[in-house]
């Protein structure tokens, strides 16, 4: 996509505080910072943010962190300290945004909850993302994206009917949640434009799990409980034909379920009768008839291979897929030409390769500023412009309130 680089993004002059650890969090404020804002990523004294200590390590640094914190700058405090604790107040007093994903109340008890920096900072934007949300019977309770992944319906969904249901293999809880939360702030943010005013966004992972139902919901309720989405291993018993299938070398993916494209699927791979058969013009019927259908369709992958497939069936525009590796992903040409995977120079590791946000500005670059953060790097940077002079930062850096202690000549 052409732009204009001298167009200002869209957040600039926008300040945020992300007081987050692990993924939803910190997925949310990478994005923020990727639109222009300016992301303090603050961190407890020591370990940091939790995901620095998540696979995958390359010298003794975690890409799990440097995906989701690029872009950002990075302060470690310690807010046990009343120092420490005063200076993160005063940043906050500074902001627009502040993002945090503790337990609901622990921030409260450290001085750092809604009601109080509202009343210091009427202005601010207040997100707390947590597992169950800051209201209801299990607020209290930790979780992550896997808790809400099972109890949200969607696992229970998934896999071969009569076996365990699988894992997801991608953080769908924390993901989804976080560009709620990215949509949330900036919301709010235009809001307070006509308000003067902020609030508190309470994000929950369950409740947006639950909230991504497209189908098992509805079909609930409207059928008066009589209708259960149950797993249906590789096909959809509700869109015919919709599923995964076996070829000769690989897996391909085949969405036939639309009339149009249905009617140019049976000719490929049936006879004239198969074709011709009225009980599979309807989508009522391909459904009712699905055990008649699926072997033929399997039959006729399985003779192919996964190229053959997916040649056959560009050919008579019916949508499919390769079942793709992630070596074949990052290989594909379409993920390169739409720049989903960006170089960065690495002060210490070199070149390294991450995976880039999906939005794209017509009028300006969110590519990545920066690399993540190490732990504590603009320390001085950010007391400095808080007003603390050279001689107080020695002072704190001693004592352990600005953590690690910047290397002294």
């Amino acid at each position: 996509m052409k732009f204009d680089s001298a167009q200002a993004l869209p957040l600039k002059g926008i300040r945020v505080i992300d007081y987050t650890h692990f993924l939803a969090g910190p997925y949310l404020s990478r994005c923020l910072a990727a639109m222009g804002a300016e992301v303090i990523k603050v961190e407890r004294p020591q370990e940091g943010d939790a995901g620095r200590a998540h696979p995958y390590f390359i010298e003794g640094e975690s890409g799990y962190f440097l995906q989701q914190n690029m872009g950002k700058k990075g302060l470690c405090i310690n807010l046990k300290d009343p120092r420490g604790l005063a200076l993160m107040q005063q940043l906050i007093d500074s902001a627009d945004v502040f993002v945090e994903n503790y337990r609901p109340g622990a921030l409260t008890r450290l001085g750092l909850g809604y009601e109080e920096l509202a009343t210091r900072n009427p202005k601010l934007v207040y997100c707390s993302v947590s597992a169950y949300g800051h209201t209801g019977p299990d607020s209290h309770r930790a979780g992550f994206g896997l808790i809400a992944e099972a109890k949200s319906g969607i696992m229970q969904m998934i896999g071969t009917p009569g076996e365990a249901p699988p894992l997801l293999r991608i953080a769908l809880g924390d993901m989804y949640t976080g560009i709620h939360g990215v949509a949330s702030i900036c919301a709010a943010l235009l809001g307070r434009i006509g308000s003067g005013k902020g609030q508190h966004i309470d994000l929950a992972l369950y409740d947006c799990l639950v909230s991504m139902h497209e189908y098992a919901v509805q079909c609930y309720t409207l059928s008066g409980g009589k209708e259960v989405p149950v797993q249906s291993g590789h096909d959809l018993p509700q869109s015919t034909l919709y599923g995964v299938f076996s070829a000769s070398d690989g897996h391909v993916v085949i969405a036939a379920q639309v009339d149009d494209a249905w009617k140019r699927f049976a000719r490929l791979v049936g006879d004239e009768a198969f074709a011709a058969d009225a009980r599979f013009h309807s989508s009522a019927g391909r459904n009712a008839h699905r055990l008649d259908i699926l072997p033929v369709a399997r039959a006729w992958v399985a003779a192919h291979s996964v190229v053959e497939c997916l040649s056959a069936l560009d050919a008579i525009d019916v949508p499919c897929a390769k079942v793709q590796r992630i070596d074949e992903v990052l290989a594909d040409p379409q993920i390169i030409a739409r720049g989903m995977v960006v170089e960065q120079a690495h002060p210490t590791l070199g070149t390294i390769r991450m995976p880039n946000l999906p939005f794209r500005f017509s009028g300006c670059d969110t590519s990545p500023a920066g690399v993540a953060p190490s732990l504590g790097q603009h320390n001085r940077e950010i007391a400095a412009g808080a007003g603390y002079s050279a001689a107080e930062i020695d002072t704190l850096e001693r004592d352990g309130v600005l953590y690690p202690p910047a290397a002294r000549p």
